[in-house]
């Protein structure tokens, strides 16, 4: 099922190909979150040794004013100290995971987000699609990717061969003078033999199908919903950073930051479009 949004004025073609069918488009206009497409998942199973529990709470996702006219969504992460979930596990932080399933879905396409990311050693807030079926086998899309150092992020592809760390992964840096703390344009064009990664519409990686078949079998030819997330800490930081104190993979910088209630991810607005007329698109 795929849901279109009518976009604020400009906002739906910002970097979309010529040609471009609107598929879905939310710009968090109505200045609350819309439960009919973003579903917010409550922490079960924890998984990559993350330090945080997700929760359903206005303290860690919302919707605020950003200017007279537009607002941005806001993924919050805060400090918790004891905070036991439902199910008995206990946390010292909390924050939030949205994502589309059953509501949002499609097969190929262009999908961006702009977005502006904290800074902080082991703050890891992603942009990812995903399917149905057991993971790495239905294919994970990791748009970007973010560890909390301000010059870079990665975009990935996981699936049967080629997941976790062994994952086909690319770092991207910024220019001089920018960083991950400004508002940037995170997509990626996904179609049914490639897909083409991009930073404000700067080309930063591309995995073809020989590529995949080097390694492992191509898990990107089914319907995918998106996800967005602030994790904090755990393996992917870690593999960077190196800090097993105070957190695994979380660090002294980050910890202070989510004490001042800083490590805030903004999102300004999330695109999907077909690739009209080259007959690689098709919605769910």
């Amino acid at each position: 099922m795929a849901s279109v949004i009518s976009p604020r004025s400009g906002d739906a073609s910002h970097g979309a190909r010529s040609g471009a069918e609107l598929v879905f488009f939310d710009d968090f206009a109505a200045g609350v979150l819309d439960r009919s497409i973003w579903n917010v998942r409550v922490t079960g199973t924890v998984v990559n040794d993350e330090q945080q529990a997700y929760v359903d709470s206005l303290d860690t996702v919302y919707v605020e004013p950003d200017g007279p006219d537009r607002h941005v969504l806001v993924l919050h992460a805060r400090h918790r100290p004891g905070f036991v979930t439902d199910d008995g596990q206990r946390f010292d932080f909390v924050s939030a995971r949205l994502d589309t399933r059953d509501n949002v879905e499609f097969r190929y396409g262009s999908v961006a987000a702009r977005m502006r990311l904290p800074a902080g050693p082991g703050l890891w807030p992603a942009f990812w699609l995903f399917g149905d079926g057991p993971w790495p086998d239905t294919g994970e899309i990791d748009v970007m990717e973010y560890a909390g150092e301000p010059e870079w992020i990665t975009c990935a592809a996981h699936g049967r061969g080629y997941a976790g760390e062994s994952a086909l992964v690319n770092r991207a840096y910024f220019d001089a003078g920018d960083t991950a703390t400004e508002w940037h344009v995170y997509g990626v064009d996904w179609l049914p033999d490639q897909l083409i990664f991009r930073v404000d519409g700067r080309l930063v990686y591309r995995i073809t199908t020989p590529m995949v078949d080097f390694v492992g079998s191509w898990g990107f030819d089914a319907d995918k919903f998106l996800i967005l997330n602030l994790a904090l800490g755990g393996i992917y930081p870690f593999k960077s950073n190196g800090l097993r104190e105070p957190y695994h993979g979380l660090s002294d910088e980050a910890v202070e930051s989510i004490r001042r209630d800083d490590a805030r991810v903004l999102v300004d607005w999330v695109r999907v479009t077909s690739h009209g007329g080259d007959g690689t698109g098709r919605i769910a």
